[in-house]
């Protein structure tokens, strides 16, 4: 049974009713808002042969940091893979088995082949759009959905997800003025569009504007914070802005009601969490006795061996919390990571063994030590992923390591001269 989604593209095993159902799920996954799974589910339930459906399914998993999420998609590929599919659906399921085998370069690849023989395929763009954010290509990120805009209109359902997907790259590219206008093209199209209102946050952040991107965010409020996948992350950048401003109050309460209100063990939400108590303590803030929770909730994750970006946050919890067991106990799983050849191996080799354990030494005081291993990284620093606001953590830490060596030194020499030269 073969038939056509919203965008042209020929899908095999859908109803009318499912594919309805289909849409609805990719919508909501297009604009990052909840219901995916249940529509999905409904998608699935009235035509268990629907490929595509089961290729959404898989990638919700595979789109994570999560290594158990991930590997629960290997039993949605068994279902989808012994069912008639034509040859666009089989690439996404290429992709999908490669990406199960770590190879998220083939990955990639396959998903950039659907895109050229079918430029609005919007999941394939979607998902070869966040394997390029989670492996730090920005440059192919940006030049994946440049290269499928002139196919698109705003006639063509989704035309917005597309606008906040290109935002997003161009301002990651660090062309902030013309990220902004293409989010609020994506916003005029569609207000509820949780990603664009996302990457305004994210000009807002890299163009140090911190009043703009409080007065944007409180007034878009409802739209990031209300039924959205990203309103925890939402709510990290709005503490952000505090921070740069030096309102630590503000930032923690943040933290306490939105960031970790309650103990969820989501990689996303601890990654917040790390990043934010660390931020918070190197622009001078007293982060209390909160380390310790987040310090603890990352110790199932030291042996994953799955993400470097994981491995970053994970530390900065345990030098955070001074818990040197756990911080050592993480150095030593990398130091094991970094000599298998996989994925996550030539990441640990490049950049997150050395970052962790630049991490440890700042923790210890060991400044020289801290420097002479960040200041080593910012050619390597994008293959750890994420974006650059999140990877600037490891800049805003080597600056503050030399804003103490350099007091240290002037502490040195000051208590080298002789008594009557030190006035």
């Amino acid at each position: 049974m073969s038939s056509l989604d919203a965008r042209g593209c020929s899908v095999t095993g859908a109803t009318p009713s499912a594919l309805a159902a289909y849409e609805r799920a990719l919508a909501a996954y297009q604009s990052w808002r909840n219901g995916v799974e249940p529509a999905l589910a409904t998608a699935l339930q009235e035509a268990p042969d629907f490929v595509m459906a089961h290729a959404l399914q898989a990638y919700l998993l595979l789109c994570s940091r999560d290594p158990r999420r991930v590997r629960l998609a290997r039993s949605v590929l068994a279902r989808a893979a012994g069912l008639p599919a034509n040859p666009r659906e089989r690439l996404h399921l290429a992709a999908i088995t490669a990406a199960l085998a770590d190879d998220y370069a083939r990955a990639k690849t396959r998903l950039g082949e659907v895109l050229e023989q079918h430029p609005l395929d919007v999941l394939a763009l979607q998902v070869a759009h966040m394997f390029d954010h989670v492996t730090g290509d920005v440059a192919r990120m940006h030049d994946r959905v440049a290269s499928v805009l002139p196919s698109w209109s705003r006639e063509v359902q989704g035309y917005h997800a597309v606008l906040a997907m290109h935002a997003f790259s161009l301002e990651e590219s660090g062309e902030y003025g013309h990220a902004e206008d293409v989010a609020c093209a994506a916003l005029a199209l569609n207000p509820l569009d949780a990603r664009a209102h996302h990457a305004m946050a994210h000009v807002f952040e890299m163009s140090e504007r911190a009043d703009a991107g409080l007065r944007w965010m409180n007034a878009h409020r409802d739209f990031w914070s209300v039924d959205t996948v990203v309103a925890t992350h939402a709510w990290w950048h709005l503490a952000l802005f505090h921070i740069s401003q030096h309102r630590f109050d503000d930032a923690l309460g943040l933290y306490d009601l939105r960031v970790r209100a309650g103990p969820s063990g989501e990689i996303a939400d601890l990654i917040d969490a790390s990043a934010l108590l660390w931020r918070v303590e190197l622009a001078g803030g007293d982060t209390g006795q909160r380390w310790a929770e987040i310090a603890t909730a990352w110790d199932a994750c030291i042996d994953d061996g799955f993400c470097s970006f994981n491995d970053l946050h994970a530390m900065l919890a345990f030098v955070g919390a001074r818990d040197w067991d756990r911080a050592t106990r993480l150095e030593r799983a990398l130091v094991r990571s970094q000599a298998r050849p996989t994925r996550h191996g030539e990441s640990t080799r490049e950049v997150g063994l050395p970052s962790c354990r630049a991490l440890i030494a700042f923790g210890r005081g060991d400044d020289t030590l801290a420097i002479t291993l960040l200041a080593s990284l910012p050619e390597l620093a994008h293959r750890l992923g994420g974006s650059h606001a999140q990877r600037d953590v490891l800049n805003l830490t080597l600056l503050k390591a030399v804003e103490r060596a350099r007091s240290a030194a002037r502490r040195t020499r000051f208590a080298s001269l002789p008594i009557d030269e030190r006035s």
